[in-house]
């Protein structure tokens, strides 16, 4: 079993989240945020990733920590739940629209933690969530699930649009990377290693 369990519990943010990378998308998520819950849904759904997540956080001073440590503990539950990433088809893309908005996300299961994210927002916040947020959580999501990710708005007007474009994005191609290639029985990188 591809599986996850992280807990994480600091003087902000108390979170728990559970992964099951062959899952078919069920997901119970309760993070205090309305709108996060929204796009870690997609996430859950389109990936078909089978996600719990709770979370209890300091909202009565902003949703910063809240959002970051999230990313951060999803990021590591996926870490965790690749094991020694052995089979995996490791790297995906994923072109998603949405409306009037066109995003897409680019993923390499490498080990490496590096983030490129290029996104204009044009509104904030977005359900609550101030949009220099959804770029911090794809950032913190690759340095804790050890990921090289780029991800781009190709264009859009609303950011409800754009956010939720992303979010399916990096479900998909997510979905794609994680998956077991049956002819392959070794780790997928000439160096003969993906971890640490």
């Amino acid at each position: 079993m591809r599986t996850a369990k992280i807990e994480r519990n600091t003087n902000e943010t108390q979170i728990t989240i559970e992964l099951n990378l062959d899952g078919s998308g069920l997901h119970n998520i309760a993070t205090g945020i309305g709108f996060l819950d929204h796009m870690l849904t997609h996430l859950a759904v389109h990936g078909l990733f089978d996600l719990t997540v709770k979370a209890s956080g300091d909202l009565h001073i902003d949703v910063h920590h809240t959002v970051e440590d999230v990313a951060l503990v999803l990021g590591a539950a996926f870490d965790q739940a690749l094991g020694d990433r052995k089979g995996i088809v490791r790297m995906a893309s994923f072109y998603a629209p949405m409306d009037e908005t066109l995003a897409f996300v680019a993923l390499d299961l490498s080990g490496r933690p590096y983030s490129v994210i290029d996104a204009e927002w044009g509104q904030s916040p977005v359900g609550g969530i101030p949009t220099s947020l959804f770029p911090h959580f794809f950032e913190s999501f690759a340095v804790t699930a050890r990921c090289n990710l780029h991800a781009r708005i190709l264009y859009g007007r609303d950011d409800h649009h754009k956010a939720e474009a992303l979010f399916k994005a990096l479900a998909r191609a997510l979905d794609t990377a994680t998956t077991l290639d049956g002819r392959r029985q070794t780790v997928p990188s000439t160096k003969g290693t993906l971890t640490r």
